[in-house]
């Protein structure tokens, strides 16, 4: 069929809410052939029906800060743009619960919950980000040691799947689709699954007070006091390390709380770290990834006790292999590393061999979120996954034609 007759059965269900896309709207450099933005749920699906009539690929867009990350789809014949469906759609502030639209931005949610004095506990290192992109990426922030992650959060969630069918799982549905819980399924999927469109969330009230504790401290006994404070009984909400390439790391606490209880945490959070340490505001870094657009960003995971051999093992593999390497994150285990944008790609390739030799002998694991094609194109972006079998043959039931974002995820889902 003529590209303008797939263009004008997308626009009779989409209000003409849809153009053709530009070269603005490349996912991941892949260019795409249109772009759509629906206002509802049932708008979304009537587009990914349609797209699935003329075999169009479809990726979903909130606000693109983390369009980079994963690798690129195989190809897109309609990007979903998401912005449109933003607000909160209900929320009993006594129940401590919200239902929001997956376009609306962290920020504003934010400032909408305040007003009632709550707060979905979840930081958001990109400012700009939408709901549905944190949770197809599974985004957090230093407080994930308290409250946990977007999984922990989220109680239930509606979306559209490739065929054009709304599904809903988990809070306020008698039960989950096809026996599966879809909100833990649909965090961290990148958009293969399902198109988000609304999220029903967890709340918390927010705090009446709040102070942090930092003291600089390097290596090893960086990740021995930044464990004690994790492991103490004072409660921290965060506890985050950051390392710079060639300089002393720093240990920052956060405490929140009612005021007398944060005075009295605080206190004993100085006595474990010790006479170095000071209480004040948060500094800059906190809360903020270690790369910026064009670098190569790296997250790893590991255990509790494989912290501090982490930390040394990435300013050794930096200093080897001549790449400034700086690494921040939480005392829970999970860091995220940094290499500069014109790093060459076989010193990437070995800075991350390095670091997942170390992560596989604590139970962890490394993945480049983001780096620039040279050197994404070198690398094994994911590295062992386990359960990849599994993940394949959920992608298999859901999609079968692979329709949505295909590629973009681990072993080519």
């Amino acid at each position: 069929m003529p590209a303008d007759a797939v263009l004008d059965d997308l626009r009779k269900v989409a209000d003409g809410r849809v153009r053709p896309a530009g070269e603005e709207d490349a996912v991941h450099g892949v260019p795409a052939r249109y772009v759509a933005t629906p206002t509802s749920t049932d708008g979304t699906a009537e587009l990914l029906r349609v797209a699935a009539q003329h075999g169009l690929r479809v990726v979903a867009r909130g606000a693109g800060t983390k369009q980079d990350w994963g690798l690129p789809p195989e190809s897109v014949g309609l990007v979903v743009d998401t912005t449109s469906l933003s607000g909160v759609v209900e929320h009993p502030a006594g129940d401590l619960v919200a239902v929001v639209r997956a376009g609306t931005r962290m920020t504003k949610l934010q400032d909408r919950l305040a007003t009632a004095g709550q707060q979905l506990a979840l930081d958001t290192p990109l400012a700009a980000a939408t709901l549905g992109g944190t949770v197809a990426t599974n985004t957090s922030g230093p407080r994930r040691l308290l409250y946990g992650t977007m999984r922990d959060l989220l109680i239930g969630i509606t979306f559209v799947r490739a065929d054009g069918v709304v599904a809903r799982a988990g809070g306020k549905v008698v039960k989950n689709v096809a026996g599966y819980d879809f909100g833990k399924l649909l965090v961290g999927s990148y958009g293969t699954l399902g198109v988000i469109t609304e999220v029903a969330l967890r709340l918390h009230p927010l705090p009446r007070a709040r102070q942090a504790v930092s003291v600089r401290i390097d290596g090893a006994a960086a990740a021995e006091a930044a464990l004690r404070v994790a492991r103490s009984q004072l409660a921290p909400c965060a506890v985050e390390i950051d390392q710079p390439a060639d300089d002393a790391g720093t240990v920052t606490v956060l405490v929140e709380g009612v005021e007398a209880g944060v005075a009295d945490r605080v206190g004993g959070v100085l006595d474990l770290l010790g006479p170095a340490a000071g209480a004040g505001d948060t500094p800059e870094w906190f809360g903020r990834y270690p790369f910026r657009a064009g670098d190569v960003g790296i997250k790893v995971t590991t255990t509790s006790t494989g912290l501090g051999p982490l930390l040394a093992a990435a300013r050794e593999t930096g200093h080897l292999r001549g790449v400034p390497l700086p690494v921040r994150g939480s005392a829970v285990g999970v860091l995220y590393a940094a290499l500069p944008s014109d790093v060459d790609p076989p010193t990437a390739g070995r800075v991350v061999e390095d670091l997942r030799r170390t992560a596989a002998e604590h139970g962890g694991s490394v993945v480049v979120l983001t780096a620039p094609p040279p050197v994404r194109d070198a690398l094994d972006v994911w590295g062992p996954v386990p359960g990849l079998d599994l993940m394949r043959r959920l992608k298999e039931q859901l999609d079968p034609d692979r329709r949505l974002a295909p590629g973009r995820f681990v072993g080519g889902i």
